[in-house]
Formats: C-alpha cells, structure tokens, sequence
C-alpha cells in the first residue's frame, strides 16, 4: 500500500514538471518527462510493484537468492581449481590421464637440427626476401 501511494507521488510530480516545461514551450522535452512520470502508475496498475514487494519481503525468497549464490560459488571455484590442474586425476602416481608437460621443460624444447645429412644444403634465404611483401606495401603507402 506505501509502495503504491509512493508511486502515485511520484507520477503526480512527474507530470507537474512536464506541465511547467510545456508552458515554457518546450513540448518534446515535456511529452518525454510525461513518458516517464506515468511509468510508475503503469507498473502499480499491472501489480508489478505488489509482485516485487511481496518477493523482497519473504524469507524464502532470500533463501532462494542465498543458494543461488553458493550455486555460483562452487561452479566457478570448480572451474579455476580445473584450470589449474590441482584436480585428483593429475596428481603424481594418480592413474588416468598422463601428466601435461610443462612449457619450458627438457622434453618440450625445441627440436635439434640433428647431425648433417649427406645431400642437406643449407638454406640460402636472405632475411631481406622475407619482408620484401611488407616493403612493398610500406613503399605502395609512402611510408
């Protein structure tokens, strides 16, 4: 009933200040300021208002919003503990998955360019051929 009669004030003032702004001719901006001073008696004719009202007031909704929360919670503390890796199935000895290998590691280095072969000519490619394209267009845009 307070929620109602607070916005009924409020559209009443609305409309107030749309009026004086239509008597100093400024008609666009007074039907916009009417616009939004009839919202409030709009929402409190379909029972909007009741209806938000009567779910911020009950426990239960709260206790819903509440689990809804710890929902979340766990979902995204699941998920970065998962990125990380931490899970039981990566754990050393833990049978399942095999390990990742670490960036970095002896196992994961470059591969070497192994001893010669007999008909291996080495590769005979300037660095200045290989932006040849990129000059091209530097020079195409007077750069």
């Amino acid at each position: 009933m307070l929620a109602e009669t607070i916005c009924s004030a409020v559209s009443v003032a609305g409309l107030g200040i749309a009026a004086v702004t239509a008597y100093r001719k400024r008609f666009l901006s007074a039907a916009r300021i009417t616009a939004y001073a009839l919202v409030p008696v709009a929402l409190v004719m379909t029972g909007f208002v009741e209806w938000v009202s009567g779910m911020v007031f009950n426990p239960t909704v709260w206790a819903g919003f509440g689990l809804l929360g710890v929902s979340w919670l766990l979902f995204m503390t699941t998920r970065a503990v998962e990125r990380r890796g931490l899970t039981a199935s990566e754990e050393p000895g833990a049978p399942g998955k095999p390990k990742k290998k670490v960036k970095g590691s002896p196992a994961a280095s470059a591969p070497s360019l192994g001893a010669g072969r007999a008909g291996a000519q080495p590769q005979s490619a300037a660095p200045a051929d290989d932006f040849s394209d990129i000059e091209a267009i530097l020079k195409k845009h007077g750069i």
